[in-house]
């Protein structure tokens, strides 16, 4: 027999999803005619695998050491192996060791600032450069770094990792810097995930655009993304598989003579490359963008300043006033410091 007992970071969880992760080699069929049987219990009674896990939950296994270690996730069976190195080797001594070398990587070349933390959730400004979730097996990115952290301060262990992983909320573009989201907790998780999918936080953007604005407007259109190119395009009507954006932006101070001006944009919804390219749909690029901007514009800020991407940054966040499960959070401005090119640009443009 195998026993688990429920923690903070498996709870709330459904039932079945819960074994799907212990018994991660075994079918469908295999765990609901063991929960039929009764060889899979949760508080020692017969359940159907829909329940809504709770903190203190015992779930017991009855099956036997074959039966549980061929179909168990390798580095779940070694934590019932009496040799204490072979469960270090086997269940998560070499992702400690990842998560452990891209927080110091990170940390090194990069510094990202904690804005704020608690029990559940964690802000952090992120750098332009950096990647909020990796694309290759090869990359280190935000995730990494914020599990690299929580272990650092032993927030974290390398067991408890196998059945639930702190992660990102929302993501950035490499170069785009500004606050990402990261849950601590699933509770902290599946809150934040619920917030931003129905859209009960608010996200602020600055950048400098070229063109002048002058008065605040409220732009709408369709997003179509080429995933071949990674490259999206804007059109006033919809078509098919386009999805509906809206982007509103605000003026906060313009210099005729340079032909900017420094925007604060509200995205209302969140598409990938969104703002970038509603704003050069108008006839509005953010400076240093190559993929959606002017070349010839933007070698001004590339042979002045080095800016070799767009200059975008997540600002600031407003949360709702009312909040259950996360009430320190409640009502809460999250700003996050600009980038040291952003206020250079800024102060010789005259746009301070």
């Amino acid at each position: 027999m195998r026993e688990f007992v429920i923690g903070n970071n498996e709870a709330g969880k459904r039932f079945d999803k819960y074994i799907f992760i212990i018994l991660s080699n075994s079918s469908s069929g295999f765990i609901y005619k063991m929960l039929r049987k009764k060889n899979i219990t949760l508080n020692d009674k017969k359940a159907d695998g829909k329940e809504k896990l709770n903190v203190g939950d015992v779930v017991k296994f009855y099956l036997s050491d074959e039966t549980f270690d061929k179909f168990a996730d390798p580095k779940i069976a070694a934590l019932f192996q009496k040799d204490e190195g072979r469960f270090l080797e086997k269940a998560g001594a070499d992702d400690v060791l990842i998560y452990q070398n891209a927080f110091k990587a990170i940390q090194d070349e990069f510094h990202p600032e904690i804005i704020y933390e608690d029990d559940n959730v964690l802000l952090v400004n992120k750098p332009a450069g950096l990647l909020s979730q990796k694309a290759e097996n090869k990359d280190i990115s935000i995730n990494e770094w914020l599990i690299g952290y929580l272990l650092d301060k032993k927030e974290i262990s390398a067991s408890q990792l196998l059945t639930f992983k702190p992660s990102i909320c929302n993501r950035l573009d490499r170069n785009t810097s500004g606050i990402v989201i990261c849950s601590k907790s699933l509770p902290g998780a599946q809150k934040m995930n619920e917030l931003l999918k129905k859209r009960g936080v608010h996200k602020y953007y600055r950048t400098i655009v070229k063109g002048i604005i002058d008065s605040e407007m409220t732009i709408d259109g369709y997003l179509s993304k080429d995933e071949k190119n990674n490259k999206v395009e804007i059109t006033s009507n919809e078509t098919e598989g386009s999805s509906h954006i809206v982007t509103r932006y605000i003026p906060i101070r313009k210099n005729p003579v340079m032909n900017l001006t420094y925007i604060e944009v509200e995205l209302i919804t969140g598409k990938s490359h969104q703002i970038r390219a509603h704003l050069s749909s108008i006839g509005h690029p953010l400076i240093g963008d190559s993929k959606y901007g002017s070349v010839k514009f933007n070698s001004r800020f590339k042979k002045e300043y080095g800016l070799k991407y767009q200059l975008l940054h997540s600002y600031r966040l407003e949360m709702p006033k009312q909040l259950e499960d996360l009430e320190n959070l409640a009502g809460q401005i999250f700003t996050a410091k600009l980038p040291e090119i952003f206020d250079k640009i800024l102060l010789d443009n005259d746009l301070m």
